[in-house]
């Protein structure tokens, strides 16, 4: 049974969480002496005056079902984007509601596609808020709910479980999910702190540092430069960017496990993490190779980062971009390409299909084969030191179904709108893989304002439906959910 006043209260504090979040833009404008403050404190009192009042309107004291937390988290992304895109309409600098929806989903997604043509324009406190959606949204804005909500209860496990990329195959810091929401998240903002450091260390000034750390772990990809990281043509700044690109496309859980054990080992014993790896160095070996071969950038450390820093940014779904990789050689810009369909580690901030579905898709084959010899024998599928049941291996094999079906719904009606088919198949999968970036019309320097109303809206579900893997939003859709 659905009882719709459960699900508003949820909503009510998962709103107001959001209006307070928008607070944290306010020093900046205000130390800028910017005439957006009003904007955004207009904004700001909006969102937490209306999730107070839905969460006492609505209060039961009652916990939710199952029915009502797959609510809780489809919906609850949907009204985030509503009241994140306030602070753009309220301020001006996006005055069309399908693009002020479609950069606070962007950011929330941690797509980082973006219909801004000149970032560099707008307000800092702006930018501020731009880029904190993509840190909010890293972690998981459901997790955050989950961390900073007593009395959950049983079903607290359910929205973790429908939120987290990699969803039922994920795993559990501690028995108590808000326990394990909470080191996640410790652990996400000390890792966080960590590259800001850095960052600033290198000769970034602290409002940059803070911006590019927020999207560098969320691997996110909104920059505060026109130009992206291709702004900054200090390689120690492009290197820390792709370490913590990498580490932001890590599952978190291992980061937390070897800080516990205090041994760094704990990620050897990870096969999908193993796999992540050696995609990501041979990935950006065979990339710098191309480069060299075409007599492209000065040195070999030059094209190694290069290489490296465009083969981590896709992968891991962050989107940055430190050169025009449209414009590479065809064997580089393929690799690139191929980096679109891959993605971060289960439990790691990064989007797509993910190395761990591919393993287990890949076991489970070489598996039908050696049946087709030994009918009878019984060969257990094994991943993450347990084995997997037929359930969840079929649940893997439905989402990599579901997954190319949106983006062949996606690529449609993109070339129905005006967009050529080579633009469309990209544009549809970086938003539906949280990427941002694809090629052609949609490349590196180019964004997604030209794209109609309607495109827009579609490749802002995309993004929703891949950030949250598409069974939380697609459960919503059927008639049996709703009955009784």
């Amino acid at each position: 049974m659905i009882r719709p006043a459960v699900i508003i209260s949820n909503l009510g504090l998962l709103i107001a969480i959001i209006g307070i979040a928008m607070l944290s833009c306010l020093p900046w404008s205000i130390i800028y002496k910017e005439g957006i403050t009003g904007s955004i404190l207009l904004a700001a009192a909006v969102t937490i005056a209306s999730g107070l009042l839905l969460k006492y309107l609505f209060a039961t004291g009652k916990s939710m079902n199952l029915k009502e937390s797959f609510a809780l988290v489809g919906l609850g992304w949907i009204i985030a984007s509503v009241f994140g895109a306030l602070p753009f309409l309220f301020s001006g600098y996006l005055p069309s509601f399908a693009d002020a929806f479609f950069e606070t989903v962007s950011g929330f997604t941690t797509t980082g596609a973006s219909v801004v043509k000149d970032v560099e324009a707008w307000p800092k406190g702006l930018m501020f808020w731009r880029c904190l959606t993509q840190w909010l949204g890293g972690m998981g804005i459901i997790a955050l709910f989950i961390a900073v909500a007593a009395g959950m209860g049983a079903r607290g496990n359910q929205l973790f479980k429908a939120e987290v990329p990699g969803g039922p195959i994920s795993d559990k810091i501690s028995p108590r999910i808000r326990e394990t929401a909470q080191k996640l998240w410790i652990t996400y903002i000390v890792i966080s702190v960590a590259c800001v450091l850095l960052l600033l260390i290198f000769g970034m000034d602290l409002f940059d540092a803070l911006c590019h750390t927020f999207a560098t772990l969320s691997t996110g990809g909104f920059s505060t430069k026109n130009s992206s990281v291709g702004y900054y043509s200090n390689p120690f700044i492009q290197w820390t960017i792709i370490i913590f690109m990498f580490i932001g496309g890590t599952n978190f859980t291992l980061h937390y496990l070897a800080y516990k054990e205090r041994n760094p080992l704990v990620y050897t014993r990870s096969a999908e993490f193993k796999l992540y790896a050696a995609i990501v160095i041979l990935a950006s070996l065979i990339a710098a190779i191309s480069l060299g071969s075409a007599g492209l950038f000065a040195g070999w450390e030059e094209k190694l980062r290069a290489a490296a820093f465009q083969v981590v940014s896709i992968m891991t779904t962050t989107g940055f971009a430190s050169a025009d990789y449209d414009r590479w050689p065809a064997m580089a810009a393929g690799v690139i390409f191929l980096m679109m369909f891959v993605g971060g580690c289960i439990g790691s901030t990064g989007g797509n299909i993910k190395p761990g579905r591919y393993l287990i898709m890949f076991h489970r084959g070489v598996i039908e084969l050696k049946k087709m010899i030994h009918p009878k024998a019984v060969l257990p599928l094994r991943f993450g030191g347990r084995v997997l049941g037929e359930e969840m291996v079929i649940n893997v094999v439905q989402f990599f179904f579901l997954y190319i079906m949106f983006l062949a719904l996606g690529v449609m009606v993109l070339s129905m709108l005006g967009l050529d088919v080579y633009s469309s198949l990209t544009a549809a999968a970086a938003c539906l893989g949280n990427i941002g970036p694809g090629f052609g019309l949609v490349g590196p320097t180019q964004n997604y304002s030209f794209i109609p109303d309607m495109g827009k809206y579609l490749l802002s579900i995309l993004m929703l439906v891949g950030r949250l893997e598409i069974f939380p939003i697609l459960v919503l859709f059927l008639p049996e959910y709703w009955k009784q």
